[in-house]
């Protein structure tokens, strides 16, 4: 067990540094309760800073920000200097993410997603993915992220993409905060969907405060 007791203990890019390339983590939040949201029904009202600091590491060192497009509305999450997809069915361009930069934000959807025309006029042709005809198939969308270059890949959730993430085989690693509150009521979990079991390795636990701060790798 590694012990995290100050900003200067260790190289926290180094300590969660990918194994091998490509790599695609998932970075979630829960409580000791198993809550993945607190009192405003997001993530940021149970984060705290030591998450803040993996939270930023994570995104320093990756090449790319997978998110589910409920998530990103949610969260409201803007243009970051990384370029962030959005997973969509849908293919409907969170508010939030309108107007960025080309390139910033790519939208990752179905070729019969209801607003994929809208995607295309908002985020530029080259800009939106299609994987899959009616859901979103994650598998081929690593494979087309992966040839543009980015081999390491960090998604940020939600839960429903996690779940879909572990059921179609593509996450390789959980980076998960537990934090040390109880917030109880009925909120998420950090994988919301039908039962699937997926077995983890853990790699490394470290410990700030009472907040636990893991590395679990999906067992192949």
């Amino acid at each position: 067990m590694r012990v995290l007791i100050g900003p200067d203990t260790d190289d926290l890019a180094t300590l969660y540094a990918a194994p091998k390339q490509p790599w695609l983590r998932v970075n979630m939040i829960t409580t000791l309760d198993g809550a993945a949201t607190g009192a405003t029904d997001t993530s940021g009202s149970i984060n705290n800073a030591a998450d803040k600091r993996v939270f930023d590491t994570l995104r320093g060192i990756a090449d790319a920000v997978i998110v589910g497009a409920g998530t990103a509305r949610t969260e409201r999450y803007r243009p970051a200097a990384l370029p962030i997809v959005v997973v969509s069915r849908r293919g409907q361009v969170p508010t939030t993410l309108r107007g960025a930069a080309p390139g910033r934000v790519l939208m990752a959807t179905c070729s019969a997603a209801d607003h994929i025309g809208e995607a295309r006029e908002l985020l530029g042709p080259d800009h939106v993915v299609t994987c899959g005809a009616h859901v979103v198939d994650l598998v081929e969308l690593k494979r087309q992220l992966v040839d543009r270059g980015w081999r390491d890949l960090l998604s940020e959730g939600g839960p429903h993409l996690l779940h879909e993430l572990l059921v179609q085989g593509v996450a390789d690693e959980l980076t998960a905060t537990v934090v040390p509150r109880l917030v109880a009521g009925s909120g998420p979990r950090i994988v919301e969907g039908r039962p699937h079991d997926v077995p983890l390795d853990l790699r490394m636990l470290l410990e700030h405060d009472g907040t636990l701060l893991g590395r679990w790798f999906v067992r192949r």
